[in-house]
């Protein structure tokens, strides 16, 4: 029987993230259910230990009672985009994703084949050379003022959730959905707050390991209310590189 600080913890970690104790169980390869786990009938396997590490990240020395530190390598989470294209000249495109692809983004986020269907776009500029961007079109009024519903943010991929900083917008990759938010992580606290702009939503937590991507915001655009297709989208944001090279050189 394991001992009570394991059962309180293991418990405690599956309420935490939600889930009931089936669910739980088919996430880290336990038949049926992880009742008997939290009863004490059945002994924590070195396999369900090693996906709570891989999956959730957390730390085994925690969940035996050997140290407050619930979470391992939080500074490691990795949110590199899972997919890069490029052009006929081997240089990277900037993906458009619309506000209706992005429903279906975080499930084909690693799926090479589901990015053919969205335009893509090349800006010539050298500052949009050195990293990878995304553009994201903006929905609902969460980052009022800044942002209004159907404008569209260029962003920059990072690599780590804790190279974030708190004065910068970001587009957020969930694993069921896309957001832009403020993001910020506070000391001594393993979790990430998401900040919209607009009082009215009040900000909330989510764990590192819930996120897939994040791209930095540094640009928006935003077009005439008649620019609703995809070749309209790309002729304005021609239209827009000039304005892109003023704001680039007033911010150097």
């Amino acid at each position: 029987m394991e001992n009570e600080i394991t059962l309180k913890r293991f418990i405690e970690i599956r309420r935490d993230l939600g889930f009931t104790q089936a669910e739980f169980a088919k996430l880290l390869g336990v038949k049926n259910t992880t009742a008997d786990i939290e009863r004490g009938r059945t002994k924590l396997s070195g396999k369900v230990v090693s996906e709570l590490l891989k999956q959730f990240k957390i730390n085994p020395l925690w969940l035996f009672g050997e140290t407050e530190n619930k979470y391992l390598e939080t500074s490691q989470t990795s949110v590199i985009p899972k997919v890069v294209t490029v052009n006929a000249s081997d240089n990277e495109n900037m993906v458009l994703v619309n506000a209706k692809a992005a429903a279906g983004y975080p499930q084909n986020i690693a799926d090479t084949s589901w990015y053919e269907q969205l335009p893509a776009f090349d800006l010539p500029i050298p500052e949009f050379r050195n990293s990878t961007y995304r553009g994201f079109q903006v929905e609902g009024d969460s980052m009022l003022p800044n942002l209004r519903s159907g404008e569209w943010v260029l962003a920059k991929a990072i690599e780590h959730v804790d190279a974030v900083s708190a004065n910068k917008m970001y587009v957020v990759v969930l694993q069921d959905s896309v957001l832009v938010k403020k993001v910020e992580r506070k000391p001594n606290s393993n979790n990430v707050t998401l900040i919209s702009l607009n009082e009215t939503y009040p900000p909330y937590e989510i764990k590192p390991f819930q996120i897939q991507e994040i791209w930095e915001v540094n640009s928006k655009i935003t077009f005439n209310v008649d620019a609703t297709t995809e070749s309209g989208l790309l002729r304005q944001l021609q239209e827009s590189m000039d304005d892109l090279k003023r704001q680039l050189k007033r911010i150097n």
